[in-house]
């Protein structure tokens, strides 16, 4: 006796599916409908936290006790206002499916909308990285070359490299247009990626230069990281007396550091899955598209549960624009200072209050003696 189907939303949590054969991604039949308050959510914490963000850092940017840091969050805005575009552009899209009770062909009969949703994915995708890789570059430069950091990089530097990624990524991404590559429906069938179709060769090597581009920029984020913190270990061990200047140097760099990290790993997170599963999938010759074809007895199959993964890996990545600024909100020193004072007030409370009851006890004693 076979199974009975199961339901399968899409990224960002798009409307659960049963797995077809025609691919149609119709919704599926008895299963329960996902509320659309779910990527409605999602959409406004977004919304919410990258406008938070790109407001404190204009702040931030205008003073002047900022002037060091000022690439640093030149990229950390550009970083928030690229999340923002992306939830704005992909966000409405996601909702229009969910509140949908008709295939992809029927909303977007003429395919530009897929195409459309999967240049989004891709530019969106790859700003982040690259931008948080140019973070880390330019932090790793003022802390381990502060002289030539000093006297060379400008945050006219910083905006001619942000422009470049800003005009690079896009004309990457529209390499299909030129016949390289294809953004294809994806299973199941509720949102539009990058093909990975094994007989179309177009079609893999532009897949695989998104994935490798994807992991070399993660690449160079951790690398630099790791050569900062390095010389910020260094730079504590050393016995020589820190000048003022020199101690507010090191915490507008570990500030800007812990920031970085937390940037990082979130990036990592969110990222790693899609592009590893990415590139097995495309030296196995596989296609996601394949997914379209499940029956109810194929469930168990391992090529089911590779797109089951994949369906899970792009959700993360899909969070990857929520999750950014609210770390860079998180992390910022006047919290982590306010978190502090926080915990060593409630801390002073219940020594103050477990004296009181001391003394009280110890008066109920001597009484009692007496």
């Amino acid at each position: 006796m076979s199974r009975r189907p199961l339901c399968q939303p899409g990224p960002n949590g798009t409307e659960p599916m049963r797995p077809r054969g025609n691919g149609t991604g119709r919704p599926a039949e008895g299963c329960g409908a996902v509320s659309v308050a779910f990527p409605l959510t999602m959409m406004i914490t977004g919304i919410v936290g990258n406008a938070l963000a790109m407001l404190l850092v204009s702040r931030s940017y205008r003073a002047k006790e900022n002037r060091r840091k000022r690439s640093f969050l030149l990229c950390i805005g550009s970083l928030a206002l690229t999340d923002l575009t992306g939830q704005l552009l992909t966000s409405p899209i996601v909702i229009a499916v969910y509140l949908s009770d008709r295939a992809w062909a029927n909303v977007d009969p003429s395919g530009r909308l897929c195409a459309f949703f999967g240049f989004s994915m891709t530019v969106f995708g790859l700003c982040p990285l690259f931008i948080a890789s140019a973070m880390a570059a330019e932090r790793t430069l003022a802390i381990r070359a502060p002289h030539c950091y000093a006297s060379h990089m400008k945050t006219r530097v910083t905006k001619a490299v942000l422009l470049g990624i800003a005009l690079a990524v896009p004309a990457f991404a529209l390499l299909p247009v030129a016949g390289l590559g294809r953004y294809a429906l994806q299973w199941p069938g509720t949102w539009c990626f990058i093909s990975t179709e094994g007989h179309r060769p177009g079609s893999v090597l532009f897949a695989s230069a998104f994935a490798g581009l994807g992991l070399f920029s993660l690449l160079v984020t951790v690398v630099c990281n790791l050569a900062t913190i390095e010389a910020l270990v260094s730079r504590c061990r050393s016995k020589a007396a820190a000048s003022r200047s020199s101690k507010q140097w090191g915490r507008i760099a570990t500030e800007t550091l812990i920031q970085l990290l937390g940037i990082m790993c979130v990036l990592s997170a969110c990222w790693s899955p899609l592009l590893v599963t990415m590139l097995k999938m495309i030296f196995s010759h596989t296609s996601f598209e394949s997914c379209k074809g499940f029956s109810e007895e194929t469930q168990s199959s391992e090529l089911y549960k590779e797109c089951n993964f994949f369906l899970t890996a792009v959700r993360l990545a899909s969070l990857n624009q929520i999750l950014d600024p609210w770390v860079y909100l998180l992390l910022r020193k006047i919290l982590l200072q306010k978190f502090c004072q926080a915990a060593s007030a409630v801390s002073k409370c219940s020594n103050n209050e477990w004296k009181e009851r001391s003394i009280t006890l110890s008066d109920e004693i001597r009484r009692t003696a007496a």
